[in-house]
């Protein structure tokens, strides 16, 4: 009897123990992939598809289990968007998973990218009950650390050029002067009234001719005929009217010392003077000469078609044509700067004995930032109304990498003038400090600034838009260009302008190490991470865990690069 009781309960034992043994518990990571497969940096995020399943019999028909992609590191963690699954018992709006066939699964998350993550693990965590019994599954990782090569636009940004307030100095300014002598109707004497202009015409000449900074380069002397009378009339009388001209002119020059080319040239009817005076004028039917003109190219049709509008004719006659008969005397010359020399000398002894564009020159005559500084501040000081002194200061402090006291200059400038250069810089501010939102909101006002291709292109790295930044940055030749170059895969373009980049520094050299390291080139990896750690020796604990070298981890010559600083 007793043998008959055992037999019995040794089976339910066993089928106990059996369906225990079959209870959801630790499931492999073999299940779980990860898109990408190491978690990368992209616009201060870190985003991850993760596809995984539940294996055939293991998701029992009671259950409910909710799955929590986690991040962590050392001394912290982050958590992502939980997603939970129900058994084909369960009712509910959640994806059910079959008993037999087990079941797929995609969930997508995000975490707020911060430096510690760069040494990292992904894993998924459980909370499961089968009924209303609490179930333990083990959380199980799937992924290693993450590429975070994005976030090294936060050092392109501080080497990013801020736009300058550019100075119009020109050391030759080319000036005119002008006189005319007008004619009465088919005339082509010149008359007292009008020698006086052409006397004026001659001392001025003296004068330009006396001054040690300016010099002449021409006279012209041009003349022309209104368009009535006739085409061979007006020849005639404009021939003569500029013989007439030219004979004042070269006398009075000649009296005055003043030896300088004449050029005369003449036209026999004033078409194209005609027109402009109309269209200036007030005219009232001045629309139906100017249609007149449109439909007939020939001179004659044109000056016939007028004068069979009599009462328009008599307006044009009394308004227009007197207008037309005259001779313009020009006086080209040049106004001649101080030289370098002069100017850098002033810049320090009498700045205000310059204008301002020949002080902002000056800053562009000396590579000394501490002089440079003094120029713009004495600017600022003299020209206070313009935005230029203040925006240089504002460029040099954040090429300083002091973007607060930048930040200042660029805000008093922007109150005294709304510049592209100011807004652009103000953008480049925003970026540095993070603030995308308000660096778009500056850029949107930019338009116009040289440097602005070059702002936008790290806003487009910040927000993860590689590929418009590639456009942005076009052919330059910069780390950031480079930068944007590598996150879009684009590695030929990139190999390209890391080798053009004329003053390569540390990050520039690690930025090549990185090219090689996903373009498998051993040595090129290897010679320029040597050289950026070189160049700045705290770039060796960073590749110690950058992924992108994770492949070069255990390689002998990469952990004597690193070990060695």
């Amino acid at each position: 009897m007793t043998k008959k009781l055992y037999l019995p309960l040794l089976m339910v034992l066993a089928i106990a123990f059996s369906s225990c043994s079959k209870k959801m518990g630790e499931i492999s990571s073999d299940y779980f992939t990860t898109s990408p497969q190491v978690l990368e940096a992209i616009g201060g995020q870190v985003p991850v598809t993760i596809n995984g399943k539940f294996p055939e019999k293991y998701f029992k028909k009671k259950a409910v289990v909710e799955v929590t992609p986690v991040l962590k590191w050392n001394g912290g963690q982050a958590v992502g968007q939980s997603t939970t699954f129900q058994g084909e018992k369960v009712e509910g709006n959640d994806q059910s998973i079959n008993y037999k066939m087990g079941g797929n699964f995609t969930m997508k998350t995000s975490f707020d990218y911060v430096p510690a993550m760069d040494k990292s693990e992904l894993y998924l965590e459980f909370k499961a009950k089968v009924g209303n019994k609490r179930v333990s599954i083990p959380a199980v990782k799937i992924a290693d650390g993450v590429i975070a090569t994005s976030e090294l636009v936060e050092v392109t940004i501080q080497s990013a050029n801020p736009s300058n307030g550019d100075d119009a100095f020109q050391r030759i300014v080319k000036e005119q002067y002008e006189q005319r002598i007008m004619f009465l109707i088919n005339q082509y004497n010149i008359r007292p009234e009008e020698a006086k202009n052409a006397k004026a015409f001659d001392a001025e000449a003296a004068l330009v001719n006396e001054a040690f900074n300016k010099q002449i380069t021409s006279v012209d002397v041009d003349t022309w005929s209104s368009p009535d009378g006739g085409y061979e009339l007006n020849e005639k009388l404009s021939a003569n009217r500029q013989k007439a001209s030219l004979g004042v002119v070269e006398k009075g020059l000649k009296k005055e010392k003043v030896n300088a080319p004449v050029d005369a040239k003449y036209t026999a009817q004033d078409w194209e003077g005609f027109q402009e005076l109309v269209s200036e004028s007030n005219l009232q039917d001045k629309d139906v000469i100017l249609r007149v003109l449109s439909m007939y190219m020939d001179p004659a049709t044109r000056e016939q078609e007028i004068k069979n509008m009599a009462a328009i004719y008599e307006d044009l006659a009394n308004t227009i044509l007197p207008k037309l008969r005259r001779s313009r005397l020009t006086l080209n010359y040049e106004i001649i700067g101080k030289s370098d020399e002069e100017i850098m000398s002033m810049a320090f002894s009498d700045p205000g004995g310059l204008n301002v564009e020949e002080l902002l020159y000056a800053a562009t005559l000396t590579n000394d930032k501490g002089q440079q500084e003094t120029i713009y501040t004495k600017v600022t000081e003299l020209f206070p109304s313009d935005y230029r002194g203040f925006n240089n200061l504002g460029r040099m402090a954040y090429e300083a990498g002091n973007i607060d006291k930048a930040e200042g200059f660029f805000k008093k400038a922007e109150s005294i003038q709304g510049a592209p250069e100011v807004y652009n810089n103000l953008g480049l501010v925003a970026l540095a400090k993070g603030n995308t939102t308000l660096a778009e909101q500056y850029l949107g006002k930019a338009a116009g600034a040289k440097e602005l291709n070059e702002t936008l292109g790290n806003l487009y790295i910040t927000k993860g838009e590689y590929d418009k930044a590639v456009n942005a940055f076009g052919n330059a030749a910069t780390n950031s260009a480079a930068l944007a170059q590598i996150l879009a895969a684009d590695y030929n373009k990139a190999n390209t302008t890391l080798n053009n980049i004329q003053d390569k520094d540390a990050y520039t050299y690690y930025m090549m190490a990185v090219l090689g390291a996903r373009t498998n080139n051993t040595n090129m990896m290897t010679e320029n991470l040597k050289l950026a750690i070189q160049a700045n020796p705290a770039l060796a604990k960073k590749a110690a865990s950058d992924l992108e070298f994770s492949r070069y981890f255990t390689n002998p010559t990469f952990v004597s690069i690193i070990g060695s600083n």
